[in-house]
């Protein structure tokens, strides 16, 4: 035989306990159940021991140790079941004070308790206290506690649950104190007077809660709720509804068992030899077993025969509809009996323990039971998931009550809701189901509301208080691309609107063509190419002129192409910045002037050649300089260019890029040129064949006329090197679109230098002068006369 033992709530010979005498019945019946059950445990009966604590932790303390120690009194039922039965485990006080001191004790023994060293039937209460203020945004309250374990042990959860993580605080924590302490009890009360929080949690014992009401009826009257005690006596007195009414309190899960009512019916003080029997069958019967006192006959007291019929009488004992302590006892037997049942399966050779080992009841350990414990699993009669979680506790089930006026005027606790487990993964997140709840007198219909600080409008955000828990702060407008929501930022295209309550898409920024500068810059552009393609009309039209065959004609309309493509190219700077043009406007802008600067250099060449062939001996320097010789240093020059650009884009190729950095509410599209050196090198090799050109022209200004194109390729080639160089230091310093109008304005200004400095006296002669487009005027006076 196994025992299994239940260390009970008192039973007082003034007024008896009637709900701890069911709970050890409770224990009986479900022993005697599952020995009836040949399913569970087959060949294997169990036993129990009962014991009364008396409400005295000592005494319970002294039952516990008798057990785990091995000093009880033997047994003896047959020959194979002689001598003291192991203890299975212990099932402890539904008390959390009492059932906590014993499990420290008991642990040192490793024998399964539950309650809560181990395992508990009993969920912690917090976790649901907690879901209430979440479902009815009660973000500030107060706590009050008993002075024992069980108020200690609910502060501690409650603080660390319900911190900067759970969304709320607690404006004070209050111990009530034992007994009858009225100046205590005033201070209490005075700290819930000056409060601004509306909602009271409370973890204590009904004696001290009367106390404290006995205050707060003589000094306040207080709208709360709090964590309540389901048929405790406070919450039967009329007197203090205006106080209690709506109170919102958790009750452990009600259970049914099948049969225990018929169980508690046979009952008969002459079957069961304790004290347990006789007091609560001179409970029931308001009689005295003999002898009775002195003078209870005398005073008309009757005696109690055993035979009295407990049906006859009115006691709530036998009323099973509202089982809640007892169901959580029955959980607990089966607990142990199915962990049991685990281990005695357990094949030889397979087992959990040292060397693959099995437990046994030839050498049975608590701690062996324990390994079982935790992974039992099973489905109560009720219907009921039991397991047990990491920390030992079972699925969280509840149920919520509410006190409230009955319509004849009477109070009760009407059950509204339940809260249980949405799934064995995570047993705390939960699922409320709320019917009507009758809340106190100034609330009416509605929920209190209990916040330190409102929630703040729209526009604005939480500045913490000093010194105060997080949910007090002050309310301070939102910062530039701040708004009220959880984040507080605007995502990285995004900014605030002006009113700082939703996120608009921030402004975007770049050289379009329906803004006047952009206008401006493509409609000079168009100018420019049309004014080349005229010039370049009316030298086609005149090409065996004079004037057009003395300047080179082919490297004439060589240069008014490029310059066509100049005055383009500065199209790509305009308009919201792609891939392509990116990568095109600095290609395009490289290859056309190099295009150009090298026909002007190729010009300047052969100005100097025909003036050193006109010299006695010098014929043989114009064969280096012929048509071929002319278009193939032009290309080999251009392509040098070519080159440059193809390596810069292939290494590191220019890109659009937002660019947030100038302004907090704009985006400002631009290209990144990608290599610096990519683009130095580009322009500097453009410099250098303007530099080239500038210095050889300047070398032929003083040639003879006749021969002289030098002077306009000096004064083209001094705008074009001032136009660049003043371009650097202004490129640098123009933020977005800016850079791009710059660098536009550049290739327009230095394009148009050398379209009016190149062509302008030639067309003046062609169009206005044609008296001078002769060769007789050209030889005797040149084109600049």
């Amino acid at each position: 035989m196994l025992y299994i033992s239940v260390v009970n709530n008192g039973i007082l010979y003034v007024s008896f306990d009637v709900s701890g005498f069911r709970q050890a019945l409770t224990m009986a019946f479900t022993i005697d159940e599952i020995n009836r059950n040949s399913n569970l445990l087959p060949n294997v009966t169990l036993g129990y021991r009962l014991y009364d604590n008396c409400l005295q932790l000592g005494i319970g303390f002294r039952a516990a140790l008798s057990l785990a120690s091995g000093q009880e009194e033997q047994v003896i039922l047959h020959k194979t079941c002689v001598g003291t039965p192991p203890v299975l485990g212990i099932v402890g006080d539904s008390s959390s004070t009492r059932s906590i001191a014993i499990s420290t004790v008991l642990g040192l023994y490793r024998v399964p308790m539950k309650f809560p060293s181990f395992f508990r039937t009993i969920p912690s209460d917090v976790h649901a206290m907690i879901q209430i203020l979440k479902h009815f945004g009660w973000t500030w309250a107060g706590l009050l506690i008993s002075d024992n374990d069980y108020g200690f042990h609910a502060a501690s959860s409650f603080q660390s649950d319900l911190g900067p993580s759970g969304g709320g605080c607690l404006a004070y924590t209050e111990i009530l104190p034992w007994g009858d302490n009225p100046a205590e009890f005033r201070r209490i009360v005075d700290v819930m007077k000056k409060s601004t929080a509306r909602v009271v949690i409370v973890f204590a014992y009904q004696s001290d809660m009367i106390n404290l009401m006995k205050e707060v009826g003589l000094e306040i009257q207080l709208d709360y709720t709090s964590e309540a005690w389901t048929s405790a006596t406070v919450l039967q007195t009329p007197h203090l509804m205006p106080y209690l009414g709506g109170t919102l309190g958790i009750a452990i899960r009600r259970g049914e068992m099948p049969g225990l009512r018929d169980f508690l019916l046979q009952i008969r003080p002459d079957l069961h030899h304790n004290s347990y029997g006789n007091n609560f069958w001179e409970y029931a019967f308001q009689c005295k077993f003999a002898p009775p006192p002195a003078g209870w006959v005398e005073a008309g007291g009757a005696l109690c025969t055993g035979q009295e019929d407990l049906e006859s009488v009115e006691t709530e004992f036998l009323d099973v509809s509202n089982l809640r302590p007892e169901y959580n006892v029955y959980k607990a037997v089966y607990a142990l009996a199915y962990a049991l049942d685990n281990m005695l399966q357990c094949e030889p050779g397979r087992g959990p323990f040292s060397g693959h080992s099995c437990g046994n009841l030839q050498r049975l350990e608590p701690w062996q039971l324990v390994y079982y414990l935790d992974k039992v699993n099973f489905t109560t009669s009720f219907g009921d998931q039991m397991s047990f979680d990491e920390n030992g506790d079972v699925l969280p089930i509840y149920d919520i009550m509410n006190w409230q006026w009955l319509p004849d005027g009477r109070t009760e606790n009407s059950h509204l809701m339940k809260t249980k487990s949405s799934g064995t993964l995570n047993p705390k997140r939960s699922l409320l189901t709320f019917q009507t709840i009758i809340w106190p007198m100034h609330y009416y219909s509605s929920p209190p509301q209990s916040v330190c600080s409102e929630s703040c409008p729209p526009g604005t955000r939480m500045a913490r208080k000093k010194g105060e828990p997080e949910c007090c702060f002050d309310c301070i407008p939102c910062s530039e691309g701040k708004i009220t929501n959880k984040t507080g930022g605007c995502p990285e295209d995004f900014w605030s609107s002006p009113q700082r309550d939703h996120c608009v898409p921030k402004k975007t920024e770049f050289l379009s063509y329906s803004e006047s500068l952009g206008i401006c810059l493509a409609a000079t552009s168009l100018l420019g190419t049309f004014i080349c393609a005229v010039v370049l009309g009316i030298f086609i039209y005149h090409r065996q002129t004079p004037i057009v065959r003395a300047n080179n004609s082919e490297l004439s309309f060589q240069l008014l192409l490029s310059l066509k493509l100049c005055f383009l190219c500065s199209l790509l700077f305009i308009g919201r910045p792609r891939l392509w043009t990116c990568q095109l406007r600095h290609a395009a802008f490289g290859i056309s002037f190099v295009l150009c600067v090298s026909c002007i250099l190729v010009k300047t060449m052969v100005v100097l050649a025909v003036f050193k062939a006109s010299k006695p001996g010098g014929e043989a320097s114009l064969k280096w300089f012929g048509a071929m010789q002319q278009r193939g240093t032009v290309f080999v020059l251009t392509c040098i260019q070519a080159a440059i650009c193809t390596a810069w884009i292939i290494s590191s190729s220019p890109a659009p890029h937002k660019n947030t950095q100038y302004h907090n509410d704009k985006i400002v599209y631009e290209c990144v040129v990608g290599s610096t050196v990519g683009f130095a090198v580009l322009l500097g090799y453009i410099g250098l064949l303007a530099i080239l050109s500038f210095l050889l022209a300047f070398l032929a200004r003083n040639l003879p006329d006749s021969f002289n194109e030098a002077k306009l390729i000096t004064f083209s080639m001094l705008i074009f090197c001032a136009v660049w160089v003043a371009f650097v230091p202004a490129y640098i310093s123009s933020p977005g679109k800016y850079a791009d109008a710059v660098e536009a304005f550049a290739i327009l200004a230095s394009s148009f230098g050398l379209l009016v400095a190149l062509f302008g006296p030639k067309c003046y002669i062609i169009l206005l002068r044609p008296e001078r487009n002769t060769k007789k005027a050209i030889m005797g006076r040149g084109i600049e006369s």
